[in-house]
């Protein structure tokens, strides 16, 4: 290497320390230099002292090599066996935890189911005895037209009569899915997701409906569908595929607008792309159910 390219590497410059006052007796004093030895010294210091342990006959045994490798294999071996130890007591802790939760949610679920019917029930007296007190005279009679618009139009009583049932299932297998929907749930074969059923919902209303279930729960001023995790309440009610909903209006004028509604095309080209399947039927006889039956805050007998 020649001196000019060392000096414009910045390394060991040969000038360097030389007294410009005493020229004729120069004195070098050694400036260290990093890029220096990096140039000029290609072996790391521990090679060489390896090499000369070796070569002054103390290199290590190689039975104490292999006794280093036995401890370390133990080591990692008492790791993972520990790992596993406390992972096998943890699921066994968490399976209990989530039988308890199941039990606990299932009488939940039974409390719940008990009470909705005793309330229908008491509902329906409630109904009868004020139709049979409001019955007698033309003004009650007016009075029960009245509320029963309000009950119709509250989803608050069964309607039966002709309409259409839309049935709308998962796809059987598991796909590749790229969409929006699959990214919010990985690993999951739910194609239908909320927006799907309010779309559908919304334009069987456009269509001429004049009373919607979706998966036995009746649709009213308060009820939503929401997506909540992996499923789908309706009314605060999980329903499962395959998803039926019925509509109750004039089924032939109904059926050509909704076959054009965007809500049915959005179900052809998840049932195109996706295999959902879909099935739109014409019936003279469907029934909707009532809907829930809400809080009464406050009531007061007439004419007192």
């Amino acid at each position: 290497m020649t001196q000019s390219f060392r000096e414009s590497l910045g390394g060991y410059d040969p000038n360097a320390g030389r007294s410009a006052h005493a020229a004729d007796k120069p004195t070098l004093i050694p400036v260290p230099s990093l890029l220096r030895s990096l140039l000029t010294e290609h072996l790391d210091p521990g090679y060489a002292a390896a090499a000369e342990a070796t070569a002054a006959g103390k290199r290590r045994p190689r039975w104490q090599n292999w006794a280093w490798q036995l401890a370390g294999a133990l080591l990692i071996a008492v790791v993972f066996a520990t790992a596993m130890a406390q992972a096998r007591s943890t699921a066994t802790g968490v399976r209990e935890t989530q039988h308890a939760l199941a039990g606990s949610v299932r009488s939940a679920e039974s409390a719940t189911t008990d009470l909705a019917a005793r309330r229908d029930a008491l509902a329906a007296q409630v109904g009868a005895q004020r139709r049979s007190r409001l019955e007698g005279d033309a003004r009650g009679r007016q009075l029960l037209d009245q509320l029963d618009d309000a009950d119709f139009a509250a989803a608050a009583t069964g309607v039966i009569g002709p309409g259409l049932t839309i049935t709308v299932t998962e796809p059987g297998g598991s796909q590749n899915l790229s969409d929006v929907s699959k990214q919010r749930l990985p690993g999951s074969q739910q194609v239908i997701l909320d927006r799907d059923l309010q779309l559908l919902v919304n334009s069987l209303w456009a269509s001429g409906a004049e009373a919607v279930s979706v998966g036995g729960v009746r649709v009213g001023p308060n009820v939503t569908v929401r997506q909540a995790g992996g499923g789908i309440l309706v009314d605060n009610q999980p329903i499962v595929s395959p998803y039926v909903i019925l509509a109750v209006g004039p089924p032939n004028t109904m059926k050509d607008i909704f076959e054009r509604s965007s809500g049915l095309q959005r179900l052809r080209l998840l049932e195109l792309s996706y295999g959902v399947g879909v099935q739109v039927s014409a019936a003279d006889t469907v029934t909707v159910p009532a809907g829930s039956v809400r809080e009464v805050n406050f009531a007061k007998q007439i004419g007192q």
